[in-house]
């Protein structure tokens, strides 16, 4: 997380000025730390160029920019239940597992989470980031209201029953359209999960498998037909699945989903019970999941082409097996979010985490785009794609509405980025 530097608006400190991954060095002319809303509010009409930065788990440069970078981290957080609604404003710079902790005392749930509890709210709704569940959708489909600060300074709300349209098209802004500084979520009834793994899955029984609990992540390598592990997360009270499941074999031990890494990062499995947010993320929230030292990659197709998208990637495994850590297959409900990659269409989500190597992933990244090609993928838009603009804007129905949105909102591009200029040219 970036921190404020010799500019900034309160006390420095002495923190790395690149992102998680370490692959994008920040290029702000200074860094800001703001410690209220007015003192924001009065940072942001100062300015010609202004984005801010969330937890930095962002692979590529839409969050950079060449004026001021802003943390939020330094306003006040707040949890607050509207027990009436069924909903809970946040602030946006939190992280998703110290709000889901909040939240569980309350007796609370989010429906789902990420498979990383470290990343901020306000981040990752404006990137469409998601767990996995064929009826649940990304995070950003759990946003019932916005407040942000806009490019002249004020302060605006915008709620999904009284702006209807318009607030689809601005959840998923890529923080292009203001500082998210509160985010309002639906909630449900806290409940208990079980995870459980299961080795070496038929890649005919994938489809089965997906549908089989309520978020269900498949790992592989590219390097077998089979795939190499199935992580399962039912609900606590669910008979659990027998050892030949599928024709896998059960996990006896905890794993790790990159080979070689300690599972003791990772959220307790082998059918423990626990609460929602100790078994929906991958990781354990204290702990750092890995280094950094990766890239990372995602595309959504179809719910439909899953076993297509996957054929037509196999002509490449020879290119991504050298190159990767580990890949991921998920499933995303469909929602109605204007740049949300699951905008109205159930997807099947192929992400890949990378070598930290962009010479040699690059190039593979292209064929991968290639091969999915036919597919109409639509790429996370936090993570390394090689897309072309163009192309891109035809796979999004609302692409040219979002445009004319960001250009109503930030009239002088205010929070734009030379990335954010190459996909949205004014």
């Amino acid at each position: 997380m970036i921190v404020q530097g010799q500019n900034a608006t309160s006390a420095t400190a002495d923190v790395p000025r690149r992102n998680w991954a370490g692959n994008v060095r920040y290029a702000a002319r200074a860094f800001h730390r703001p410690t209220s809303t007015d003192e924001l509010r009065r940072l942001v009409a100062g300015s010609t160029r202004i984005r801010a930065v969330g937890s930095g788990h962002s692979f590529n440069r839409f969050g950079d920019t060449d004026g001021d970078l802003v943390t939020l981290a330094g306003l006040p957080q707040a949890v607050d239940v509207d027990h009436e609604r069924g909903q809970v404003t946040v602030s946006g710079a939190m992280r998703y597992g110290d709000v889901a902790r909040q939240l569980h005392t309350q007796g609370y749930a989010l429906a789902n989470l990420a498979s990383l509890p470290h990343i901020s709210v306000a981040g990752a709704v404006a990137t469409a980031t998601h767990g996995s569940g064929q009826t649940h959708g990304n995070l950003a489909s759990a946003v019932a209201g916005l407040e942000l600060v806009t490019a002249d300074g004020d302060l605006l709300r915008v709620d999904r029953d009284a702006d209807g349209d318009t607030f689809a098209g601005m959840v998923v802004g890529l923080g292009a359209l203001g500082l998210v500084t509160r985010v309002t979520l639906d909630v449900v009834p806290a409940f208990e999960l079980r995870q459980y793994v299961s080795l070496d899955l038929d890649r005919e029984a994938l489809d089965e498998a997906l549908g089989s609990a309520y978020s269900v992540s498949v790992f592989t390598d590219w390097r077998t037909p089979r795939l190499r592990e199935v992580w399962r997360k039912q609900v606590a009270d669910q008979p659990p699945p027998p050892a030949d499941w599928l024709g896998t074999t059960a996990a006896d031990a905890p794993r790790h989903p990159v080979l070689g890494m300690p599972p003791e990062n990772c959220t307790p499995q082998l059918g423990e019970p626990g609460p929602w947010h100790e078994r929906l993320p991958h990781f354990k929230l204290g702990f750092t999941p890995s280094s950094g030292d990766e890239l990372q990659s995602e595309y959504h197709v179809a719910r439909t082409a899953a076993a297509d998208a996957l054929a037509a990637l196999d002509d490449v495994a020879h290119l991504i097996a050298p190159v990767l850590l580990v890949c991921e297959l998920r499933t995303v409900a469909a929602d109605e979010l204007w740049l949300s990659p699951n905008h109205q269409r159930d997807s099947f989500v192929v992400h890949f985490t990378w070598i930290d190597d962009t010479a040699a992933v690059l190039p593979v990244v292209a064929a991968v785009e290639e091969r999915l090609a036919p597919f109409v993928p639509r790429p996370h838009w936090g993570k390394v794609f090689v897309t072309d603009p163009a192309e891109l804007a035809t796979r999004y129905p609302r692409y040219a509405d979002f445009a004319a949105q960001l250009t109503h909102l930030d009239p002088t591009g205010k929070f734009r980025t030379d990335l954010l200029d190459r996909y949205f040219p004014r």
